[in-house]
């Protein structure tokens, strides 16, 4: 493992709590990868509504997955309670690439992790724009110095 992996509590700033569900369990027994993906996904939107005003039905301005990854160190199951903790690894001018780490409840260490990259756009076109100043000051807030 590379000493730079952010596989500790202390690597994020923002966490979400979610309860995992029966069906997010496969036929092995273990959330399924494409998951993890749903809570890295709820969990920066999550962010977004309520740390910088972004209104998911009717904002002019929207933000595109366009790239992710999740790296698996140990399986979480039904009913696993669990953190998923979010920092800004990058701000740029028109994307975000935000690391989230998932940790079962008050564990220090992650049982996955990844990055997940925005592209902000304006929904009409979906030509990217410049990120929107309420949207740019949230994301500062978890911005990492590594």
């Amino acid at each position: 493992m590379i000493e730079s992996e952010p596989v500790n509590r202390n690597n994020y700033k923002y966490f979400n709590p979610i309860n995992t569900r029966w069906m997010d369990n496969d036929i092995y027994g273990h959330v399924n990868n494409v998951i993890y993906y749903s809570y890295f996904d709820s969990t920066v939107n999550k962010y977004l509504i309520d740390h910088a005003g972004l209104r998911i039905q009717d904002s002019s301005i929207i933000g595109y997955v366009v790239n992710s990854n999740c790296n698996y160190l140990s399986g979480i199951s039904y009913p696993d309670e669990i953190e998923v903790g979010m920092r800004v690894n990058k701000i740029g001018n028109s994307s975000v690439t935000y690391g989230l780490g998932i940790f079962k409840k008050g564990k220090k260490k992650v049982c996955a992790y990844g990055e997940f990259i925005h592209v902000f756009v304006n929904r009409k076109d979906s030509k990217s724009v410049s990120i929107p100043l309420n949207i740019r000051k949230a994301l500062e807030q978890l911005l990492i110095n590594d």
